[in-house]
């Protein structure tokens, strides 16, 4: 099986498909691997280490091979750059995407997108939905700290003692909690919010306090562990009660979303207008129109005196770090895709496989993909 890595064309995007480390690994098992030149080189690794470990460096040679891996969707001359019958690899936004969708099985491509791999424990290896949120979490942490004009620790000294900084957590998914130990580290004293009860503990364990508000509300968790969407009545309960809360915090950091769907709403106009004056929201959900109403993505912005974050695509902000845990995420699920001496092998009774495909035959298969589509399940794709 030939696996080709070429390198990211998207605006911004600093990370790579494979690392020498997943090079390495793959190359034992009967896997040639092709590494577009210069792939590498936002996440500090050289066209040399790629080749040392083993792998094949090309110039153009991205799209070369049976298997392509990437990490942003593909743009519609990359899709263009695919032959029928190859199979690709990456984030492509199955649930939002349908234009992608359609021309992935336009083009004949079997396509697997890593955020549909289904979330059972025999697929946590290659759950790269966590493994980014892991870095977008800690990334906001340190980016509440650096914003904030004031000390996250308690401070004693002969000028007198300073108090810690309180931070409030709205989402306590991966990124969440991460954003969570990473402020608890940096001396802030934590408190969390989420709809799920499940989360308690966790929040718990990590030295927050979580936060019930009482409004009525019994469990919102869906399959899979997400959140479930509220109904409107719900989010405006929830919405005001939490402005009582957020009133008093130095810093918040929202994690809020739900797949497929707009961000949910969590902090109004009024609520930032109570903050303290330099408080700092930092709004993870910005891209999917931000959990904060005030919230303008891929921009910093102040109202009413209170410093408003909108980062997109934070794990591109950390590509050294980010690249290795997702190149062990695909080589995890390429590990279900290659059989014996290194070839090939598409086991679709596999539910890992069947779940993570989004495109095969000339058709796109997924559920989710097909609604984005505008394709109807009577119309066979």
């Amino acid at each position: 099986m030939k696996l080709s890595v070429p390198k990211e064309t998207a605006a911004g995007e600093r990370r790579v498909a494979t690392v020498p480390e997943a090079v390495k690994k793959l190359s034992a098992d009967g896997v040639e691997i092709i590494v577009d030149s210069g792939a590498g080189e936002e996440a500090h690794l050289p066209d040399g280490a790629f080749s040392e470990a083993g792998a094949k460096v090309e110039a153009g040679g991205g799209f070369s091979g049976e298997v392509v891996a990437k990490v942003q969707p593909p743009s519609a001359e990359e899709i263009g750059r695919l032959s029928e019958g190859s199979v690709l690899i990456g984030f492509l936004q199955p649930l939002t995407d349908g234009e992608t969708a359609r021309a992935l099985a336009d083009a004949g491509v079997t396509s697997f997108a890593m955020e549909a791999i289904p979330r059972i424990t025999r697929a946590q290896s290659m759950d790269a939905l966590s493994s980014q949120a892991t870095v977008g979490g800690y990334r906001a942490a340190l980016i509440t700290a650096q914003e904030l004009g004031r000390f996250f620790p308690m401070l004693t000294t002969a000028a007198g003692t300073i108090r810690p900084a309180k931070v409030l957590v709205l989402g306590a998914g991966v990124a969440g909690l991460q954003a969570i130990a990473t402020a608890r580290r940096l001396g802030a004293v934590l408190s969390a919010f989420d709809v799920r009860s499940a989360v308690k503990e966790q929040i718990a364990s990590l030295g927050a306090k979580f936060v019930e508000l009482d409004i009525g509300l019994e469990d919102a968790e869906s399959a899979g562990g997400y959140a479930r969407a509220l109904t409107d009545e719900e989010q405006q309960r929830q919405r005001e009660a939490l402005a009582d809360v957020i009133a008093g915090m130095d810093g918040v950091i929202s994690t809020a979303a739900v797949p497929g769907r707009r961000a949910p709403l969590l902090i109004i106009e009024d609520a930032v207008k109570r903050m303290k004056p330099g408080s700092v929201i930092v709004d993870l959900a910005a891209e999917t129109g931000g959990n904060c109403e005030l919230t303008e993505a891929g921009r910093t912005v102040v109202k009413h005196d209170v410093k408003i974050v909108g980062p997109e695509n934070l794990p591109s902000s950390m590509p050294d770090h980010a690249s290795q845990l997702y190149a062990r995420n695909v080589q995890s699920l390429l590990g279900l895709m290659v059989g014996d001496e290194g070839q090939l092998h598409l086991d679709f009774d596999d539910e890992i496989i069947a779940g993570a495909c989004i495109t095969r035959d000339g058709e796109i298969v997924h559920e989710g993909a097909k609604k984005a589509a505008g394709v109807t399940t009577e119309a066979g794709g």
